[in-house]
């Protein structure tokens, strides 16, 4: 199993010393990956309801950073050498596929092949209204994007015309250092799951109940993950695709940072590929408890 850290771009991370602290810090300790969270601005009087905590709200204020997720990942890139570099996730229906495919591959040529796309619709409608962007369909929206993604970054002289995005004889370069950028749909629900098994390299599994404690019934937690990662499988071989080619990535909520042994066999036993670790379990000392965290779960595996 694989370990990256999740929410990387976030508390003391979101300066140019805290990323590069980060960064080396985790490939040094062992971590495959980074994983960024995004919003594009903050809606001070938002109605929409957060789906991971009971709440409905984000733990967050409107007056906190977000930095960019590709540029503080392309940041990350020039003080790396192997670290993987991963959206976890990025709101694709936000942006043109187009701008988005240059800014990726680019990020991904100048890294030697780093990034990985965490995918995701959203679930903030007011952040859709400020950007202008229309909130119905966006989830088929996401799928021709990333459709006219992939096109642009394996050929060149495209001619595309669908729903949402229409052009004629268009190249865009650089292309992705190893023909294209692996792609894991996130999310929590069914039709995540479907939209995974469909057209994904992987998963993003994020459980609705992301800020439960290590105290939190294991058994719905088990059965919520297991139920998703099942969809997914089942959806590929139903349209002609290998299940086991889609890597499964979680963010598992109920992790104790001192004692992660019983939440990594827990993702084992889900066949998870990848734990995502929140980033706040390292704000503090993050060097020493990057290190001690990656001894303990070699030890587990």
């Amino acid at each position: 199993m694989k370990f990256g850290v999740v929410f990387a771009n976030a508390g003391p991370f979101v300066t140019g010393e805290g990323a590069a602290l980060l960064g080396r810090s985790a490939e040094a300790a062992g971590f495959e990956s980074l994983w960024t969270v995004e919003h594009v601005l903050f809606p001070e009087d938002y109605k929409s309801q957060y789906p991971y905590s009971e709440s409905g709200k984000m733990p967050a204020t409107g007056d906190l950073p977000i930095p960019d997720p590709l540029t503080w990942l392309a940041y990350v890139a020039a003080v790396t050498s192997e670290l993987r570099l991963a959206t976890g996730i990025s709101l694709v229906p936000e942006r043109h596929p187009l701008l988005y495919a240059k800014e990726i591959a680019t990020v991904d040529s100048l890294s030697g092949g780093r990034v990985m796309l965490g995918a995701g619709i959203g679930w903030l409608r007011e952040e859709f209204d400020a950007l202008d962007v229309p909130w119905e369909r966006r989830a088929a929206r996401t799928e021709e994007y990333i459709g006219v993604m992939r096109r642009v970054w394996a050929e060149d002289d495209v001619t595309y015309s669908g729903e949402f995005v229409s052009f004629e004889r268009a190249s865009s370069n650089p292309k992705p250092a190893n023909g294209t950028v692996p792609i894991h749909i996130g999310g929590h629900s069914r039709a995540a799951a479907q939209r995974a098994g469909r057209i994904g390299d992987g998963m993003f599994l994020v459980p609705r109940n992301l800020g439960a404690s290590p105290e939190q019934s294991t058994t719905e937690l088990t059965r919520e993950l297991t139920d998703l990662i099942d969809i997914a499988r089942t959806t590929a071989t139903e349209h002609g695709r290998n299940p086991a080619e889609i890597e499964v990535t979680v963010a598992h909520p109920g992790l104790d940072r001192d004692n992660p042994a019983e939440a990594i066999q827990q993702a084992q036993s889900w066949g998870v590929d990848r734990m995502a670790i929140p980033a706040f379990l390292f704000f503090r000392d993050t060097e020493e408890r990057l290190c001690a965290f990656a001894a303990t779960a070699k030890a587990a595996l």
